[in-house]
C-alpha cells in the first residue's frame, strides 16, 4: 500500500512541473506549451517583447505598484490548451474550474457568464468553405470555438480549431494603441474587439450563405418539368445554417446584456461598443431565422412538386392504360371460338372492327389530351 502512495505522489509531482513549464513557455510550436502569445499592456501600449504568463504576471503587479501604473494588463493566448497546460495559468489567475473545464473541452454554447470579477465568454466562431458547387455532402460552413476571461488586470483567449486566429486582430489593437485607443479601456476593450470580430465574420459568412440560398431558389422554381431540384441539396443547405443558427441565436442577450450601465466589469466607454455588436449580431440572426424558414418553405416547395410530378405521371399512366384497354377488350372477345358473333361472316367486318377500335383510341385520347391528362 505505501508503494502505491509513493508512486501516486510521484505522478502528482511530475504533473505539478510539467504545468510550471508548459505555464513558463511561450512557444506555440513546442510539444510543451499551447501558449501562442502572451504580453504585457500599459496605457494602452504593449511592454516590452513577449514573455512568459508568470513574467507578465509580475510585470502586471511591478506596474501597479507605480503612481501611475492604472491600468496595466496582460493578454495571454492559447491554442487547444490540455488540463495540464492550462492548470499552472488557471491556479494563477484564479480561474473557476467551472470555466476552466469549458475552456479545456470545446462543444460549448455560446454564452457569457460572470464568475466573481472574472468576465467568461465563449463565441462559436464560423468560417465559410468555399465550393464550387453545393451538394448533398457539400459542407458550408466550418465551425470553432473562442473562449475569453477578462479580469481586472489580464484576458485569456483559448482558441479550438484551426481558424479564427487572433494574431492579426492583436497586431491591429497595438498599432492602434497611441495611448488613446480601446487598449487603454482594459480587459474588456480587448473581449469588445474579439466579439467585433467574431460578429464581423459572422456578417461575412451570412452574404456568401445567401449566394448559396438563392441558387437553391432559383433551382426549386426553374423550369425542370415539376420535377424540383435535388432534396439531399436543400437538406444539407439547411443542417448548415442551422449549425450557424446555434453559434449566431444564443449570443444576442448576453451582448446586449454587456452594453447596459448595470454591468460593472466593463468601461463605460466600452459599453456604448457593445450595443454595435449587439446591432450587427440582431441583424446577423434575422438573417439566419430568414434562411431557415426560407429553405423549410423551399424544402416543402420541392417536396409538392415531387408529388405533383408523380400525380401527372399517374394520370398519365392511368389514361394510357384505358386507351390500351379498349382493343384489349374488343379483340379479346372476337377472339372467342362462337360461331355466331357481329359481322364474323361479313366480308368487311374486320376492317370494320379494326377502324372502329382505332377511331375510339383516337377519341380517347384527344378528350385525355383536352383535360390535360395526357
Amino acid at each position: 500500500m505505501s508503494m502505491i502512495n509513493s508512486l501516486r505522489a510521484a505522478v502528482r509531482t511530475n504533473r505539478r512541473r510539467s504545468a510550471a513549464g508548459l505555464f513558463d513557455s511561450i512557444h506555440p510550436g513546442a510539444s510543451t506549451s499551447a501558449v501562442v502569445d502572451c504580453a504585457v499592456y500599459q496605457h494602452g501600449k504593449r511592454s516590452g517583447d513577449s514573455c512568459t504568463p508568470r513574467e507578465a504576471v509580475r510585470r502586471v503587479k511591478a506596474s501597479q505598484q507605480l503612481p501611475d501604473g492604472a491600468g496595466s494588463f496582460s493578454w495571454i493566448g492559447l491554442h487547444e490548451p490540455t488540463e495540464a497546460e492550462f492548470e499552472g495559468i488557471a491556479q494563477r489567475f484564479g480561474l473557476h474550474p467551472l470555466a476552466v473545464e469549458d475552456a479545456v473541452h470545446a462543444h460549448q454554447r455560446p454564452k457569457v457568464e460572470r464568475y466573481d470579477d472574472v468576465l467568461f465568454a465563449v463565441f462559436k466562431t464560423i468560417r465559410y468553405v468555399e465550393h464550387d458547387q453545393l451538394t448533398p455532402t457539400s459542407e458550408v460552413v466550418e465551425t470553432g470555438e473562442l473562449m475569453v476571461f477578462a479580469g481586472r488586470d489580464f484576458v485569456i483567449t483559448v482558441r479550438h480549431g484551426g481558424h479564427s486566429s487572433l494574431q492579426e486582430l492583436r497586431h491591429r489593437l497595438e498599432a492602434d494603441a497611441d495611448g488613446t485607443g480601446l487598449l487603454a479601456k482594459g480587459p474588456s476593450a480587448v473581449l469588445h474587439a474579439i466579439a467585433d470580430q467574431v460578429v464581423d465574420n459572422y456578417l461575412l459568412v451570412a452574404d456568401r450563405l445567401q449566394t448559396d440560398v438563392d441558387e437553391i431558389e432559383f433551382d426549386v422554381f426553374s423550369n425542370r418539368g415539376g420535377r424540383g431540384t435535388d432534396v439531399g441539396r436543400v437538406y444539407q443547405l439547411k443542417r448548415e445554417v442551422l449549425e450557424f443558427k446555434r453559434a449566431v441565436a444564443p449570443l444576442l442577450r448576453p451582448m446586449q446584456q454587456l452594453s447596459e450601465p448595470l454591468q460593472r466589469l466593463v468601461d463605460p466607454d466600452i459599453q456604448k461598443y457593445f450595443r454595435d455588436v449587439a446591432d450587427h449580431l440582431a441583424r446577423v440572426t434575422e438573417q439566419v431565422h430568414g434562411f431557415d424558414e426560407l429553405l423549410n418553405s423551399l424544402l416543402q416547395a420541392n417536396l409538392a412538386q415531387v408529388s405533383v410530378a408523380q400525380n401527372e405521371d399517374m394520370r398519365k399512366i392511368t389514361a394510357w392504360a384505358a386507351i390500351f384497354a379498349v382493343p384489349t377488350m374488343i379483340t379479346g372477345v372476337y377472339g372467342m371460338n362462337f360461331d355466331y358473333m357481329p359481322e364474323l361472316h361479313h366480308k368487311y367486318g374486320y376492317p370494320m372492327v379494326l377502324g372502329s377500335v382505332v377511331l375510339i383510341c383516337i377519341g380517347m385520347y384527344r378528350g385525355f389530351r383536352r383535360n390535360g391528362w395526357l
